[in-house]
């Protein structure tokens, strides 16, 4: 356990190292730098299909997070999962964070900004943002989170195994 968390640690630290370092191309175009709006240049036909399958992974995840399915929510994630959350509540596990599902009052969601780094065949850092809509009588009435996601590949199937979010103003 103590070897997964460093690993989890070691593959999440150098995903936000990957993260930060953005580049502009070295010969753009027009002879300048990239302006901000710009297109970035076409993604691989492997990134884009690999990005289209997180995509569709990370929208079943928050499916069954809106409707409580604690089952579907669990087939999203490893057995060693951790994740945390912006409420300064500590990690939860796999079995809370399912528990915890009852509890949710997430009525909607809407991801937007999904960001695929593959870290080698079987994992890969996945960062999106979300807004999640709580119901209108809640305190709050909607959050936006910023994601981070360590997903890894066992038995052919990927799956979460690291969970991290912030909470955005």
């Amino acid at each position: 356990m103590r070897n997964q968390l460093v690993l989890v640690a070691i593959v999440f630290f150098a995903g936000t190292l990957v993260y930060g370092q953005q580049s502009a191309p070295a010969n753009p175009p027009d002879g300048q730098g990239a302006q901000p709006g710009q297109k970035q240049a076409a993604m691989s036909p492997e990134l884009a299909e690999l990005t289209n399958m997180f995509d569709a992974k990370i929208h079943g995840e928050w499916e069954a997070i809106k409707n409580k399915d604690q089952k579907a929510y669990g087939e999203y994630l490893t057995d060693d999962f951790i994740g945390v959350e912006a409420d300064r509540e500590g990690e939860r596990y796999k079995w809370k964070a399912q528990a915890e599902l009852q509890e949710s009052a997430v009525t909607d969601y809407q991801l937007s900004f999904l960001k695929v780094t593959p870290l080698c065949a079987e994992a890969a850092f996945v960062r999106y943002e979300v807004f999640v809509k709580f119901p209108p009588k809640s305190v709050v009435h909607f959050e936006k989170l910023l994601i981070g996601e360590v997903w890894v590949k066992r038995d052919g199937q990927w799956k979460v195994m690291h969970y991290q979010e912030t909470k955005v103003r």
